[in-house]
């Protein structure tokens, strides 16, 4: 999971973002034609990200792999990889820690994101490569693309769609395709 990315040729597809006329915290997103609601950052999209702003960074990031919740979901169609998510599994977002913006297990004192979640967030959550290949200490963590909250409620920086709109865009998604954020 926390291998570099290895260059290669451009993605194919790009998946679009963009902020919702009117609204901060809510975007649309598109890919290949098909539009979907999102909700992204309390703090909207921002051109210089740091931890905790509540921002959804202004960039465009690549797809690198996914987790699902196995035991609510099947594995999504995709050709993207995935992984299970299983108890213990968490992500660092400590910005002094070495694992910072990195996948770890419990037990884990430093602060730290559990994937496995009681809520349905991270039933399936995308790793985008933001802050990831390249790491700054304080340049956001845990940015991912996941399944929004009831009300499409803002996210603390993320891109988050519904369920049927996640199963319908990933089947379009690979490692390497691009998100790109816009306002």
């Amino acid at each position: 999971m926390s291998r570099p990315l290895k260059a290669g040729p451009r993605p194919r597809r790009t998946l679009l973002v963009r902020a919702k006329p009117g609204s901060r915290t809510e975007a649309l997103v598109i890919l290949n034609g098909r539009v979907e609601r999102a909700a992204i950052g309390r703090s909207g999209i921002g051109a210089t990200k740091r931890e905790g702003d509540g921002a959804t960074p202004l960039a465009a990031m690549r797809l690198l792999c996914g987790y699902y919740r196995g035991d609510r979901t099947p594995r999504p169609q995709t050709a993207l990889p995935m992984r299970p998510i299983r108890a213990g599994m968490l992500w660092c977002d400590a910005p002094r820690h070495g694992a910072y913006n990195r996948p770890v297990t419990a037990p884990f004192a430093p602060s730290h994101e559990r994937l496995m979640r009681d809520d349905a967030l991270y039933d399936i959550c995308l790793v985008m490569d933001w802050n990831i290949t390249s790491r700054k200490r304080d340049g956001g963590s845990a940015i991912f693309f996941h399944i929004a909250r009831d009300g499409y409620r803002p996210t603390e920086g993320c891109i988050a769609v519904s369920l049927p709109a996640m199963k319908r865009l990933i089947r379009a998604m690979a490692r390497g395709t691009l998100v790109r954020v816009t306002r």
